[in-house]
């Protein structure tokens, strides 16, 4: 057994006294409220076991799961864990991730948070195996989907408006006067993915212009591994891409081909995280409002923790259109 965590600990965790450890978690003065609410998220993951932690933070803990495929490096589920922790502080909640293995996921060995009977709610954070997810039932716990959405679980599901998210880039990019716009990503892989592709090909279609199946091009194994780019002989004038990391690789590749990027091809990326500044060209992309998306889904497990009589829904964060060098500007 490991030693216990003490409040020097959590400290130097966050390099502040112990003095402010101790206001914080005993929920008095001196200490800001989002630095007491970082105090008792973390207080929460390490395991802390002091004489009390503030009253308001009585009201249970929250896991997340993540599959290791998406976690790997990834800056926008990063960036979406750390909102996670930080709303579920200020609500008085711990919250504590697990990584689920790819073996793990395939097994659909039961998470070291639920055998430890360590939370009181779950979030599952981006796509997992359906048939992970099936045992879930059995928990007796409240879930909640993040970023995906499956439309047989019964649970709450919070995910940014990707539909109009893969509409609202291609819309852009038919402004810019491009006609010809394939699509980069492996549809089949996420249900985000796939509600980008489906409003990146309606918009198509309502502008009088037909998907073309060889301007599909997969993105990752079935493993979500990126894949290097099968691009077709014929190239069109735009990409619109799953997310920046792909953008990033994609405008890359075009670039040691000789093809010059915006002038010849445009590429749009998604979520604008860390590749989308990275790019040269820097990328237009679409904004996800990730802190928004984590402070309804904690409002959402609260509200179930605390056992509040309400429905199961399906909360659709919308975000932005972020406009950068990488789709050139409009034809004179």
């Amino acid at each position: 057994m490991g030693k216990p965590v003490r409040m020097a600990d959590i400290a130097e965790q966050l390099h502040i006294s112990v003095v402010s450890v101790s206001k914080a978690l005993a929920g008095k003065p001196g200490v800001s409220e989002e630095m007491r609410a970082k105090v008792v998220a973390l207080a929460r993951q390490m395991g802390y076991e002091g004489t009390k932690i503030c009253s308001e933070a009585e009201g249970g803990n929250i896991g997340v799961l993540v599959a290791d495929r998406f976690f790997a490096e990834n800056t926008f589920y990063t960036n979406l864990y750390r909102f996670l922790v930080l709303s579920s502080g200020e609500k008085g909640l711990g919250c504590m991730m697990e990584i689920v293995s790819q073996e793990a996921e395939r097994s659909a060995a039961q998470p070291a948070l639920i055998a430890g009977r360590k939370v009181d709610a779950v979030v599952f954070m981006g796509n997992l195996a359906p048939a992970y997810l099936a045992p879930a039932a059995d928990w007796g716990l409240p879930c909640l989907q993040l970023d995906f959405h499956l439309p047989d679980l019964p649970w709450d599901c919070v995910c940014s408006d990707n539909y109009e998210g893969g509409s609202a880039l291609t819309r852009h990019l038919l402004s810019l006067g491009r006609r010809k716009i394939g699509f980069v990503g492996s549809i089949l892989s996420t249900s985000s993915i796939m509600d980008r592709y489906l409003g990146y090909q309606r918009t198509l279609r309502l502008a009088g212009l037909r998907p073309r199946e060889d301007w599909l091009l997969e993105d990752r194994d079935e493993n979500g591994e990126f894949i290097p780019f099968d691009l077709p002989a014929e190239l069109p004038e735009a990409f619109l891409c799953s997310c920046d990391e792909v953008a990033y690789n994609l405008t890359e590749a075009l670039q040691k081909l000789g093809h010059r990027v915006p002038e010849d091809i445009a590429v749009c990326g998604y979520d604008d995280f860390r590749f989308a500044q990275l790019s040269r060209p820097p990328l237009t992309t679409y904004r996800v409002n990730v802190e928004q998306m984590a402070e309804q889904a904690v409002e959402l497990l609260a509200q179930k923790i605390r056992k509040e009589p309400t429905p199961s829904m399906t909360y659709v964060v919308p975000g932005r259109l972020v406009v950068r060098d990488s789709t050139g500007a409009p034809p004179m």
